[in-house]
């Protein structure tokens, strides 16, 4: 039996998904598996009333040709991309506009467009941030883990101008 994430204004909830809950997910719209995410993550993410968002562990589809950004195999609920507050870098992957790096407003244009200095120093900024501190990509990023990999992998995958 799963247990509910415990409310409470003095000890805010981080909800990591219930132990008994299975280890990987497949998404029900996609049939990708998905990643775990807390529940942190999807309530700082969900556009929908928090009162209507059931508190079940959530993973995160991260198919771009799927409309599902987060599903709980355990209460069935989905929420899509035009449920969230951000959109979603994973779901627009070509989109020049969309973000890649949330908590330092870095897009996907920004990285593709750059010169190899520029996308060194997008990646160092990003590192600095880090090491500062200033990140909080557990609630910014809808993924629920940090930006820097996709960062990387845009960057290496940008043709030289």
């Amino acid at each position: 039996m799963a247990t509910e994430c415990p409310v409470s204004v003095a000890d805010p909830p981080t909800c990591e998904p219930h132990p008994h809950s299975p280890q990987s997910a497949v998404c029900p719209m996609c049939g990708m598996r998905g990643k775990a995410v807390t529940l942190q993550t999807v309530k700082a993410q969900a556009a929908i009333s928090l009162r209507r968002l059931q508190l079940q562990p959530f993973w995160f589809c991260r198919s771009a040709a799927c409309p599902v950004v987060y599903f709980s195999p355990v209460s069935g609920q989905t929420l899509t991309v035009d449920q969230v507050r951000e959109r979603v870098y994973q779901k627009e992957p070509d989109s020049p506009d969309v973000l890649v790096c949330y908590c330092f407003q870095y897009r996907v244009g920004d990285i593709q467009l750059a010169s190899a200095a520029e996308r060194a120093a997008v990646i160092a900024d990003i590192k600095a941030g880090i090491a500062a501190d200033q990140c909080a990509c557990e609630l910014r990023n809808p993924q629920g883990t940090c930006c820097l990999g996709n960062v990387q992998r845009i960057a290496k995958q940008a043709p030289s101008p």
